[in-house]
């Protein structure tokens, strides 16, 4: 085992009131206050390969600074967001679809909110542009902008020595974290609904591979644990490490045909146009009793026994952990079921990585420039689309 221990101290000022509560509560005075964490890793942890870990404890006990200890300048902290730019800009200088995919690997699939300014997008979104900032610059291999000078390692004399002559951490002697991003206050500033959801999409994003580097969360709040599914968690509350891999809990969803006044809650999230046919047949997915995602089912105009999915909007908070597909091959099949053929016309790019990768749709067509449509059918006029079928 190797032993990690850190200590980090700050100096007292005296007053009459600081003299007062050291005499009400028998706290004894010093020139600096003190205090060490410690934790055992494992002698396999630098060789291990592990994609996902998580420092876990109360607050107090220590764990942004064996965080800080471990990762150095990768303990990324939230900076600014720049006022007059839409968040589609806030990630540096890469193609489109890098943007995109890092976006909708943490669950932000929402177009229509890629475009607005960090400012205006609700506290679950903007979690999650911090997220996709803090893993795009983990992909490059590079130091997280904003981080902070660690503080010693104590019991490591040849890390002590390269920082004393060059001013680099010794936690590249305890593992090379140079594709890592350690994120502070993991979850902390939304709800846990939100949190749950989150850590479920970014699990999945490092499952498909959708996602590069290895992240760490910071956080006090077990409640994420088996919904992050890490490799490793160190746990500050008894300074203890353990390899774990938990398989995470079943997202079991209610389905009901719904009426038309359902819409209006997913209406804003679409990335088209808010309108809903008068003749769509609607649904609507429930999750613990809330309502996460909605689909909408027309007649597929001109050809007899077939039908199309129009709509399929997941809420933003729920977003990046299949629900709004699964609520789509659910209709799909009950569409089955009545002896109908179904097919589903998309662009957005999560919509078609799943039925590219899916057994359960085949590709029908392909239109670089859309289609013109009609008077009862909005066409797609000047984006590329794929038409599937469901199998």
């Amino acid at each position: 085992m190797t032993q990690i221990e850190v200590g980090v101290e700050c100096p007292v000022f005296r007053s009459f009131r600081v003299e007062q509560v050291a005499g009400m509560f028998d706290v004894p005075l010093a020139q600096r206050a003190t205090q060490r964490f410690a934790v055992q890793l494992p002698d396999d942890f630098r060789e291990t390969p592990w994609r996902i870990g998580l420092v876990v404890g109360p607050s107090g006990s220590g764990k942004t600074t064996i965080a800080r200890a471990l990762f150095g300048g990768q303990l990324y902290q939230c900076r600014e967001w720049p006022a007059d730019r839409a968040v589609i800009d806030g990630l540096g200088d890469r193609p489109i679809k890098e943007i995109t995919g890092l976006f909708t690997a943490v669950g932000f699939s929402s177009p229509p909110s890629w475009i607005k300014p960090y400012q205006v997008l609700s506290g679950g979104e903007q979690f999650r542009c911090d997220l996709a900032r803090a893993l795009a610059h983990a992909q490059q291999g590079g130091r997280i902008a904003g981080g902070q000078r660690p503080p010693v390692v104590e019991g490591h004399p040849e890390g002590a020595r390269r920082e004393a002559e060059d001013g680099t951490h010794p936690s590249s002697f305890i593992l090379d974290a140079s594709d890592i991003v350690a994120f502070d206050e993991f979850t902390s500033v939304v709800d846990r609904n939100v949190a749950r959801a989150a850590s479920a999409a970014i699990a999945r994003g490092f499952q498909k591979n959708q996602i590069g580097g290895r992240f760490v969360a910071v956080t006090c709040h077990y409640d994420v644990t088996e919904w992050l599914q890490p490799d490793w968690v160190i746990d500050m509350a008894t300074s203890s490490f353990h390899w774990r891999r938990l398989p995470r809990p079943p997202i079991d969803l209610e389905v009901f045909r719904c009426a038309r006044r359902a819409w209006p809650l997913f209406a804003r999230h679409h990335y088209l146009s808010g309108s809903l046919s008068s003749v769509a047949w609607c649904f609507l997915a429930l999750w613990e009793h809330s309502p996460v995602a909605f689909c909408a089912v027309v007649p597929l105009f001109g050809k007899k026994g077939r039908r199309r999915i129009s709509r399929i909007v997941t809420l933003p908070d729920y977003q990046g952990i299949g629900i709004g597909m699964r609520l789509c091959e659910t209709v799909a099949e009950l569409q089955r079921s009545e002896g109908y053929r179904v097919n589903l016309t998309a662009s957005h790019p999560a919509v078609l990585a799943h039925c590219r990768r899916s057994p359960r749709w085949r590709a029908i067509g392909v239109r670089k420039t859309g289609s013109k449509g009609c008077e009862r059918y909005r066409g797609s006029a000047g984006r590329a689309v794929v038409s599937f079928e469901f199998l």
